[in-house]
């Protein structure tokens, strides 16, 4: 594949039209065509050429905008590398992706950072150049408009450098789910093929309309959420944050949107402020970013008739690697690999039931940027050699091919010398108190190596209550938890996944007090 997300875009203007009215919207008044949005790309692109240099790594620090998708493909035309600012990561989040990707100019708006309530957060970043796109509109000037209207428009591949499908076309930051984050270096190749294996299994077309609420800084928002409809003509909604709950529902059901991605702990939201006529119109919603959980699943087929198709990925594979196909859905499992994309599972030492999950795939990483390095491409790395990427999830493949996770391999807690999941710690939570919400963590215990600790929102759980599930389960008692704190909510990270750093550092200061 030699195409580049600027190609792309031209190829769908000529496949589809560039006067198609309504093709793509957001929150601003007004619709867009595919014309326009070639049109902004141009122009964004070119305004940027004026403050950045060429293969200079760009922050975008904006909302899910038609003109934030605009910007970060014409970033990548004119050979900048967009580098998604995670905004919901508060200062220190933002400093560190900043710096492990060697960033210097941001390029966000002063209307955007006073509606989110940003400005504090971002005048407090060091060593960056926020520049903002309403002070850079005077500088696209008479020639520019000319170049633009005369020629761009007319010969929009003449206009731009000659791409390059294996040059960065963004650079992705990691939740901070595990540490500090890495800048994931995503390749043209590596998204455009997501989308076309994704399109494989999941037959979306013109006919289809997608409201996307998740965030074009995490890759499930921008893969799934803004290419795969760009390349597939198929309509966009764009909304700029996933965290509302009320408004998300109706929203979807005013626009008729059929396509919905999410995460779990997002549906669930959903779900419970959602009138059954609001999610009505919903042909396919896609699960990923987390497990989902089974009384969401349960939710949304009881209440409104929608079987939700659970997927998995990374960020690191832009992101889907599996996903569940409508005609062959199996709850529990995360569906079969996408086309194109090949696994092994490795014996792990402790763990008796399936290994960790190694893929080699097109749609693989170029490299991180590290904070030890930054700025510094480290390549992707697996025991298997050149081209395998380790996932560090314990997962099994059935023998239809059918993708089943088992936990994180980080996510094991060594209780004793044995080996115990933290998700089969939370999936006996929930299976004893299916209405709340429950997270497990570690933490160190001279006397057993690791001591197990669930946070719930439920105030009456208790560990006799954990155990008798435990037992009719034929679960070891050794996969009870050994302390039980209440929380009136869990922390969740702006990517809908828990943020489980957070709650381990709880869990240490509660040890020590």
């Amino acid at each position: 594949m030699s195409e580049t997300l600027f190609s792309a875009l031209v190829a769908a203007c000529e496949r589809h039209g560039r006067r198609g009215a309504g093709q793509w919207e957001d929150m601003k008044p007004g619709l867009y065509s595919y014309g326009d949005v070639l049109k902004m790309t141009l122009a964004l692109g070119r305004l940027a050429c004026k403050v950045t240099q060429p293969e200079e790594h760009v922050g975008v620090l904006l909302p899910n905008m038609a003109s934030t998708v605009s910007l970060l493909i014409g970033l990548s035309a004119f050979r900048r590398v967009p580098c998604m600012l995670n905004y919901t990561a508060g200062t220190e989040g933002m400093q560190a992706a900043c710096e492990v990707a060697r960033v210097r100019t941001v390029l966000t708006s002063r209307l955007f950072l006073k509606k989110a309530n940003l400005e504090e957060a971002v005048a407090a970043l060091h060593g960056v150049n926020l520049l903002y796109l309403e002070d850079m509109r005077g500088r696209f000037g008479l020639v520019d408009k000319l170049w633009l209207m005369g020629f761009a428009l007319w010969f929009p591949r003449a206009a731009v450098p000659p791409g390059d499908a294996e040059a960065p076309a963004v650079v992705i930051f990691t939740s901070g789910s595990e540490g500090r984050p890495k800048g994931v270096v995503l390749s043209h190749r590596a998204l455009l093929a997501n989308v076309e294996q994704i399109l494989a299994y999941l037959p979306i077309g013109r006919e289809d309309k997608v409201f996307n609420c998740l965030p074009v800084f995490h890759s499930f928002g921008l893969t799934a959420g803004t290419l795969l409809p760009l390349v597939s003509g198929t309509k966009l909604v764009l909304y700029p944050s996933p965290l509302h709950f009320k408004e998300i529902p109706k929203l979807i059901g005013d626009r008729q949107a059929t396509v919905l991605f999410g995460s779990s702990t997002f549906l669930g939201h959903y779900a419970r402020h959602a009138e059954p006529e609001d999610l009505m119109s919903l042909r396919y919603v896609v699960a990923g970013a987390e497990k989902l959980a089974e009384p969401v699943r349960r939710t949304w087929r009881e209440q409104f008739g929608v079987d939700i198709l659970e997927g998995y990925g990374a960020t690191e594979t832009a992101p889907v690697l599996s996903v569940n196909r409508p005609d062959n859905n199996r709850p529990g499992t995360v569906g079969p690999l996408l086309p194109g994309i090949e696994a092994r599972v490795v014996a792990v030492e402790g763990i008796e039931r399936g290994g960790e999950l190694h893929v080699r795939c097109r749609n693989l990483l170029s490299g991180y940027y590290l904070p030890d390095r930054p700025g510094v491409l480290a390549p992707p790395w697996s025991s298997l050699g050149e081209g395998w990427y380790n996932l560090g999830d314990v997962a099994e493949i059935d023998a239809d091919g059918y993708l089943t996770i088992l936990g994180r391999l980080k996510r094991f807690a060594k209780v004793a010398g044995e080996m115990v999941s933290l998700e089969v710690v939370e999936a006996l939570a929930r299976a004893a108190s299916d209405e709340a919400m429950h997270a497990a963590t570690c933490v160190p215990d001279p006397g057993r190596g690791e001591c197990i600790v669930l946070f719930t929102t439920d105030a009456t759980l208790s560990r006799e209550q954990l155990a008798q599930v435990a037992r009719a389960k034929q679960l070891p008692e050794i996969a009870l938890p050994r302390r039980i704190r209440v929380v009136e909510s869990l922390p969740v990270l702006g990517t809908g996944k828990i943020n489980y750093p957070l709650l381990k550092s709880w869990a240490e200061d509660a040890a020590t007090t």
